[in-house]
């Protein structure tokens, strides 16, 4: 494996087959946090974007921790292991976001700490390798860990080291390097909030309102941001959405984004960008709708290249 984990020595090879095989990515950009404590539900519930007491013993949720000005700090996959919440990030996140959960404690019964867990990414038709695997958003047990179905194509494992050892070889997948799961996170049009872009985006800009994505309840009750989230919902139009488009040029996500409209403010930012199977690279990008609908969009400043090109996600978004 490259010593940034982007691929195992074979690109191109790599994600060719995450586009028409099946791939086996050991996700090291990503962490796992644990939360327990009998309070644990409660705790979660009063802090994300998403209802989490209601959270099944076999589901999974999608959610955010906000900024009390709604802006987005962490996106999570949550699902439960018995008692416990199991909540992956990105990993160059995870230390900053366990102490700012940590400051919410007070005297809520709940432990918080790094999960000693190896995330696998599956996807394709590599799922068959697990016998009977979950349906979309739902969890199951397995030797040394939970297996998580996130949508028709893709699986997590969530596994002990020893467990992750034993599975490894047992899975018939190409390795692939995270670069490949990147990619495959854009075309689900499946956003993450990486160091760079922390505060970035309030939700509905990453699209998480939109039932494909999941990431908002408007019932649950109050968390952090939860009056800008829904005054952004029921009082007014959202201005920026997130789009998947082409670009010519490796951009690191956070990466600001520009109409060709004179001035020198962006318009938006990169989300996550990858490398794409057949050439140049695709991106999830937030970007101002009106330079979206007209197409003159770009990355390297006002009307200079590379110019996004975009495409269509597997969702609607109104």
């Amino acid at each position: 494996m490259a010593s940034d984990g982007e691929h195992f020595g074979d690109l191109a090879g790599e994600l060719t087959e995450a586009r028409d095989g099946m791939v086996l990515v050991p996700l090291i950009d990503f962490a796992v946090i644990r939360v327990s404590g009998e309070d644990a539900a409660g705790f979660l519930h009063n802090l994300l974007s998403n209802d989490i007491k209601n959270l099944p013993p076999d589901g999974l949720r999608f959610a955010g921790l906000c900024t009390p000005k709604g802006r987005l700090l962490a996106t999570f996959h949550i699902w439960r292991d018995g008692p416990d919440f199991l909540l992956a990030l990105s990993a160059d996140i995870m230390p900053a976001i366990l102490k700012t959960l940590s400051m919410y404690i007070f005297r809520s019964k709940v432990k918080l700490a790094e999960a000693d867990a190896v995330l696998l990414g599956l996807a394709g038709t590599a799922k068959t390798a697990l016998g009977a695997a979950p349906e979309p958003l739902r969890s199951a047990d397995v030797s040394g860990g939970q297996v998580i179905c996130l949508d028709g194509h893709r699986l997590l494992l969530a596994l002990t080291p020893a467990a992750a050892m034993l599975a490894w070889p047992t899975l018939a997948a190409k390795p692939a390097g995270v670069a490949a799961w990147r990619w495959l996170e854009i075309t689900a049009g499946q956003p993450r909030i990486v160091a760079a872009t922390q505060e970035a985006f309030v939700p509905q800009m990453l699209n998480m309102e939109v039932p494909a994505v999941g990431g908002l309840s408007f019932t649950k009750g109050c968390y952090p941001g939860q009056e800008i989230v829904a005054r952004a919902q029921y009082l007014g139009k959202v201005k920026r959405r997130m789009y998947r488009a082409r670009l010519d040029a490796a951009l690191p996500a956070g990466a600001n984004v520009f109409t060709s409209e004179p001035g020198d403010q962006p318009c938006g930012a990169l989300v996550t960008v990858a490398p794409a199977p057949d050439g140049g690279h695709e991106c999830l990008a937030v970007v101002q709708s009106s330079g979206a609908e007209a197409g003159t969009v770009f990355a390297g400043g006002p009307n200079l290249p590379p110019r996004l090109t975009f495409g269509a996600l597997p969702y609607a978004v109104e």
